[in-house]
């Protein structure tokens, strides 16, 4: 599956590592830095389809990064991310022809819906399914597919689906998939993870090589059986 090409540019360390984390459940390939000069080199590296670039950066901000990004590739969108909600940076992004501004704090969910919507625009379309045994799963549309049946996802499901797909033939702990799917592993949400496990089964039972087995006490493995 070819997977878009975010560079993210955040230089707080651990909000740039839970948006990266985000973004690649998702099904986004990421680069992060933590700085304009190192980003500039970066960007100068790879071919990326979209950049998250927050405004406030050391060595060299982000009104400065996103000049000399727009002079090299004047059609790549990108995205500013600011702490501030002030006018002059707002008119700087978009004097410099951001697709989009958005204000710290920020839903990534909301977040990854509108780099959908500019990549969709932007005519940057790409294939976004993943082959699960007999399923072909669209994370981008929330569907599993199996010969002529659809099956409607929601966001929950495919998030906890992605996590899983990612991890396939892999032991993963309980409270790691509770706090990168729902950010924290607290006895309610372990019973809310437990039932979207239990739709998720029911889901994929119509390929018996496609299994969630239960580790008791530990976790869940995600078991696809090559036919």
């Amino acid at each position: 599956m070819m997977k878009y090409k975010l560079l993210l540019v955040e230089d707080d360390p651990d909000l740039g590592q839970v948006v990266k984390q985000y973004l690649e459940m998702s099904q986004f390939q990421v680069d992060l830095c933590e700085d304009g000069l190192r980003a500039w080199e970066q960007f100068q590296k790879e071919n990326y389809d979209l950049c998250i670039i927050d405004i406030m950066l050391p060595q060299l901000d982000g009104i400065s990064l996103a000049k000399r990004i727009r002079q090299h590739a004047p059609s790549l969108p990108f995205i500013f991310v600011t702490a501030k909600d002030q006018k002059i940076d707002r008119l700087k992004g978009l004097q410099l022809g951001a697709d989009d501004y958005i204000t710290k704090p920020f839903d990534i969910d909301e977040v990854i819906l509108r780099i959908h919507n500019i990549l969709r625009r932007s005519g940057r379309t790409k294939q976004t399914t993943t082959p699960i045994g007999q399923f072909t799963f669209n994370a981008t549309e929330l569907t599993l597919e199996i010969a002529d049946k659809t099956i409607r996802m929601t966001q929950q499901e495919s998030k906890l689906l992605q996590f899983l797909v990612q991890h396939k033939n892999t032991l993963v702990k309980r409270e790691e998939m509770l706090k990168a799917v729902w950010g924290d592993d607290d006895y309610f949400m372990g019973r809310s993870m437990d039932v979207f496990i239990s739709r998720l089964r029911k889901y994929l039972k119509a390929d018996p090589n496609v299994q969630i087995e239960n580790v008791r006490g530990v976790g869940f493995l995600l078991k696809i059986e090559r036919v």
